[in-house]
């Protein structure tokens, strides 16, 4: 591990908006803040809004900005990045912002029951391979009920057109109700002022597929407690990248 990082590392030992609970701590000490996050951190009543794989913060600090009567927690389990957000939010009094390390799989052990209201899955890791990892899918879907109101609302904003495409026919086998969908984000028109300003938040990553000429795809559903979900049972191409200026390892075409 580099100096940089282990200095990163040091620091935010001392972040009062930071908690650090990876698998290795979180399976022999339970999260003693699950269900009072709004009294003993937030001090207030108002909405929680989780950014899942939240990277370096760039969406949580920015939406923290724009919303200071909601509360944004930015969950990722790479410190090194998350340093960034917290230290940013810190230095400039974000009182409604706090930061999460820790794995995505055990989240639902972070939060009671009805606890947040909204979920943003920012730039996930498509997981072509398998859809048990893919925060998006099914699997992922029934631990959010866990802690998601009735019907709480979930954002997907990708460089991929195979998570896109993936999510969609989840959604759309589900029978969950889609609020937005555009596959071109910057080229579509009728957004309200307001929301054309959340979508235009750019993470560091997002600048660079812009650049490099790809569409930026969003979705915006509801996630109700009932019913049983399916995973989508259909043949998706699949991307011809990994990650920026990475190709795929994959020689397939498609993946379910």
């Amino acid at each position: 591990m580099s100096k940089g990082k282990l200095q990163k590392f040091a620091e935010m030992e001392t972040f009062s908006n930071v908690f650090q609970y990876p698998y290795s701590v979180i399976d022999n000490t339970p999260f003693a803040m699950k269900g009072h996050w709004r009294g003993e951190y937030f001090h207030n009543d108002n909405p929680i809004v989780l950014e899942l794989g939240c990277g370096k913060g760039e969406y949580t600090v920015g939406l923290a900005k724009l919303f200071p009567d909601v509360n944004f927690i930015g969950v990722d389990i790479k410190g090194a990045r998350i340093y960034t957000g917290a230290k940013q939010a810190l230095e400039e009094g974000l009182k409604n912002v706090a930061f999460l390390r820790t794995n995505i799989e055990v989240i639902d052990r972070f939060f009671d029951r009805d606890e947040v209201q909204e979920i943003w899955l920012t730039f996930s890791d498509p997981q072509m391979k398998n859809p048990r990892k893919r925060l998006s899918s099914t699997y992922f879907m029934e631990r959010y009920r866990r802690f998601l109101s009735d019907g709480g609302v979930i954002h997907v904003k990708t460089d991929s057109n195979f998570l896109f495409t993936y999510t969609t026919y989840m959604v759309e086998r589900n029978h969950l109700p889609v609020l937005f969908r555009t596959e071109d984000l910057y080229h579509t028109e009728g957004f309200d002022a307001q929301t054309l300003t959340i979508l235009s938040i750019q993470t560091y990553y997002e600048a660079q597929w812009i650049e490099r000429g790809l569409n930026i795809r969003y979705l915006k559903f509801r996630l109700p407690h009932e019913g049983v979900l399916e995973e989508p049972d259909i043949e998706i191409p699949l991307d011809d990248y990994r990650s920026y200026k990475r190709p795929k390892r994959s020689g397939l075409e498609t993946s379910k």
